[in-house]
């Protein structure tokens, strides 16, 4: 079964699923690709798929994704690689999907049994504090990611469920 997770940028849905995955053998994670320059500690295939442009719109091209899009308008792709995904089914393992709501959007379009979760913050007050507590963007990006945010909150009613990330436990 598939379990496709989106949030905005700070909601913390990376924190949760890194919670849920702990210990539990019959949950793989698919490791999404993409074309920007991994961030200090990130690990190529732990992380992402850091692929160049090109490799990118070759593997596009031959449809080798599940689904995939540019983010943030800055020429940034990520998907998810359907090779990801595939082999953990056939195994009989349930496979998460940490992906936009664009990526989600198009996932459950291909495969409607897919049960998808939105993980939104407490409010808006609670998602900027996050990202500014992360001290890793400018004003400028911090701004463009809560006008995206508005946007993916704006989509939540599209997922089969909806859960307030207030409280880790």
């Amino acid at each position: 079964m598939l379990l496709v997770v989106s949030a905005p940028s700070g909601a913390g849905k990376h924190t949760l699923l890194h919670e849920l995955l702990k210990g539990d053998g019959n949950i793989g994670y698919s490791v999404s690709a993409t074309t920007r320059a991994p961030r200090p500690g990130e690990r190529e295939g732990v992380d992402y798929y850091f692929l160049s442009d090109g490799e990118f719109a070759a593997r596009r091209s031959r449809g080798e994704f599940l689904e995939c899009f540019e983010v943030f308008g800055k020429g940034h792709w990520y998907g998810t690689l359907a090779s990801e995904v595939g082999p953990k089914l056939d195994e009989g393992k349930w496979v998460v999907l940490e992906i936009d709501v664009k990526g989600a959007m198009a996932v459950s379009e291909r495969h409607p049994e897919a049960i998808s979760i939105f993980i939104a913050p407490g409010s808006t007050e609670e998602l900027e504090r996050r990202l500014r507590g992360r001290e890793t963007e400018d004003e400028t990006a911090i701004q463009r990611r809560l006008g995206q945010a508005r946007q993916e909150l704006a989509a939540a009613g599209r997922y089969k469920h909806y859960v307030i990330n207030d409280d880790l436990d």
